[in-house]
């Protein structure tokens, strides 16, 4: 029954959350500098009234603002999310076409991210003021700091420019490889550089929240009783620290998940990586409306999403979370 009674608040809340965020992004979009009639009829040659009123009468931009809103909102619980006013297409088709791309170079650099920076924060937390400590500390400050788009292009001029290993754009070559394994190697290929730019950030943020978590828990009473028992140092770490420290990153990680779609925006434009991040960056300056909505509406429903898993994951690794719930 606690399982079901939890389920169903959840549900009862996300639909709430996704219809808030739904008409807020409405009238965010709404509110902004732009016009979309003003865009097509540029790019169609002909700025005349007639065809400006044309326009705003097909894609229903001369209603009142309230009735766009009750029809979109009818839209999304539908899950029919209108059509493209710049490729004149589903906008659900074209977010089904980028989302494996975008989910591929995210979860790529998440998974490294999530293995790598806990394992040099525990690292760190095991010899702190030490040389290791304060080298992975260093590192880790710097590729906090350092914008995401400089790291990117340095890699593009070292790997691609100057050694030639790794291709600098896209996702696959101009010319597919026949086969499959040829395929995956070339997808490989071409992922590596983003994955890794967008999963050094990533790292930076794990190191340094799992060496805190580790260094705080380290001074609890039980983790004294345990080093007095005399059980070795690698045991009380692993098994009395590192589980402890563990909440605080599961919890970071799943709000971090729930923006993987939004979060690649910067590392596919500099990448040309064709996925949802990319087609957001088109579709705002294309000033369609309705593919914009379609891309936050999909960051909204995944960060939802992942903050149900994460309390999921919580309750799972310390019960004392679902009694205190």
């Amino acid at each position: 029954m606690r399982v079901a009674g939890f389920l169903l608040q959840w549900i009862v809340k996300a639909l709430a959350v996704v219809l808030a965020i739904t008409i807020l992004n409405f009238f965010l979009l709404r509110l902004a500098p732009g016009d979309p009639a003003m865009v097509m009829a540029g790019e169609a040659g002909s700025a005349d009234q007639t065809f400006l009123d044309q326009v705003r009468h097909e894609y229903g931009l001369d209603k009142p603002l309230p009735a766009q809103l009750a029809i979109y909102v009818e839209k999304v619980f539908t899950i029919n999310l209108g059509e493209s006013y710049r490729f004149h297409r589903p906008v659900a088709a074209m977010l089904l076409e980028r989302l494996p791309a975008t989910l591929l170079l995210t979860g790529t650099a998440y998974a490294f991210a999530l293995i790598l920076g806990p394992l040099l924060g525990a690292l760190a937390a095991m010899r702190p003021r030490s040389l290791l400590d304060r080298a992975i500390s260093v590192l880790s400050l710097f590729f906090y700091a350092t914008p995401i788009f400089w790291i990117g292009l340095l890699l593009i001029l070292l790997f691609s420019v100057r050694l030639g290993w790794l291709p600098p754009f896209g996702m696959h070559g101009f010319i597919p490889p026949d086969g499959l394994l040829a395929q995956a190697l070339d997808t490989l290929q071409h992922l590596l550089l983003p994955a890794f730019t967008l999963g050094l950030f990533y790292i930076a943020v794990y190191i340094r929240l799992t060496r805190a978590s580790m260094l705080e828990t380290a001074g609890l009473e039980y983790v004294k009783t345990a080093r007095a028992k005399g059980l070795p140092e690698w045991r009380v770490a692993t098994a009395h620290i590192l589980r402890t420290a563990l909440l605080p990153i599961i919890t970071f990680a799943g709000l971090q998940a729930g923006q993987l779609v939004g979060g690649a925006l910067v590392v596919e434009t500099v990448f040309a990586w064709p996925g949802i991040g990319r087609l957001a960056f088109d579709a705002l300056f294309q000033r369609d409306y309705n593919l914009l909505l379609g891309v936050f509406l999909l960051s909204s429903l995944m960060v939802v999403f992942f903050n149900m898993l994460t309390d999921v994951v919580l309750r799972l690794a310390d019960p004392r979370v679902g009694a205190r719930a």
